[in-house]
C-alpha cells in the first residue's frame, strides 16, 4: 500500500478480517492507521484515538484480571495490567495483526528502528482500539482486546519481568515513587565478594538482599519487598 493514500479496498477487507470488524466509518480506520507525519491532507492522525484507545485497553484489561485473578491483590493487579497495556505487548500485537504493512507514515518516520518505531506500532494498536469502540460499540472492542489479550493474560506469570522491574511499576502504580537501592557492604575476597544491598520505597519498610553482585543482591532485595507486600507469591525455596 502507498503510504501516501488510504487502505485499499483489498487492504482494507484483509485487515478487517484480521481484527474482526467491518467498518461503518471507513475513516475511522484510514485515521487509526496514519501517523502525523504522513502530512494527509484529510482525515488527520491517529493522535487523539490512541487517547482513547489507551483507556479503552486499560479498562478491558483490567476487567479481564479481575475476573481471571480472583485472588490476586490489588498490587499484583496493578503490576499484571502495567505489563499487559505496555508498549511491549502492544507493539507484540501489531507485530500479530502485521499492522506495518498498514501504517500511514512519512519518509523520516519510515527511517526509524528500534523502541521509538516500536512505539509507533503500539500506538497504532490504541488508536485502532478506539477506532473499533467509536464504531461498533464497547463490546465488540472488548472482543477484540480478549482475542489478543486474554491468552497473554493467562501467560503473565510465565513472562513476568525481572523483580527490580517489578517492584518499580507496583511503586509507581502504589506510592508514585521510585525505588532506592543502597550498596551497604561488600565483603569477601575479589573471587568471591558478597554484597549486601537494601532497597528502599517510601511508605514501606526497606529489604535487604545479599549476593555475589550488586545486580544480583538488588534482585533478591526486590523479591523479597515483593513477597513480603504479597505481589508475589513466597517462593517454596525461600530467599
Amino acid at each position: 500500500m502507498s503510504k501516501a493514500q488510504t487502505l485499499s479496498a483489498a487492504d482494507r477487507t484483509r485487515l478487517e478480517a484480521l481484527i474482526g470488524h467491518q467498518f461503518a466509518e471507513k475513516e475511522r480506520l484510514d485515521r487509526a492507521l496514519t501517523h502525523a507525519s504522513a502530512r494527509t491532507q484529510k482525515g488527520g492522525n491517529y493522535e487523539r484515538l490512541e487517547f482513547l484507545g489507551d483507556r479503552v485497553l486499560g479498562l478491558c484489561v483490567a476487567e479481564l484480571l479481575f475476573r481471571t485473578f480472583g485472588a490476586a491483590t490489588e498490587g499484583e493487579l496493578s503490576v499484571r495490567l502495567n505489563q499487559l497495556v505496555s508498549a511491549d505487548t502492544c507493539a507484540e500485537v501489531a507485530d500479530e495483526l502485521g499492522l506495518h504493512y498498514f501504517i500511514r507514515t512519512g519518509a523520516d518516520v519510515k527511517k526509524l528502528t528500534g523502541k521509538r518505531m516500536m512505539n509507533v506500532r503500539a500506538d497504532v494498536v490504541e488508536s485502532l482500539i478506539a477506532a473499533i469502540y467509536l464504531d461498533g460499540g464497547l463490546e465488540v472492542a472488548r472482543r477484540f482486546i480478549l482475542k489478543f489479550w486474554e491468552k497473554r493474560a493467562a501467560r503473565a506469570d510465565g513472562a513476568r519481568r525481572d523483580a527490580k522491574t517489578e517492584l518499580q511499576e507496583w511503586s509507581h502504580a502504589k506510592f508514585g515513587v521510585t525505588p532506592i537501592y543502597r550498596v551497604d557492604e561488600r565483603s569477601g575476597p575479589d573471587h568471591d565478594p558478597r554484597f549486601t544491598v537494601t532497597v528502599e520505597v517510601a511508605g514501606v519498610q526497606p529489604e535487604t538482599g545479599i549476593e555475589r553482585s550488586k545486580r544480583a543482591a538488588e534482585q533478591v532485595a526486590a523479591t523479597r519487598m515483593l513477597e513480603r507486600e504479597g505481589i508475589w507469591q513466597k517462593s517454596s525455596a525461600g530467599n
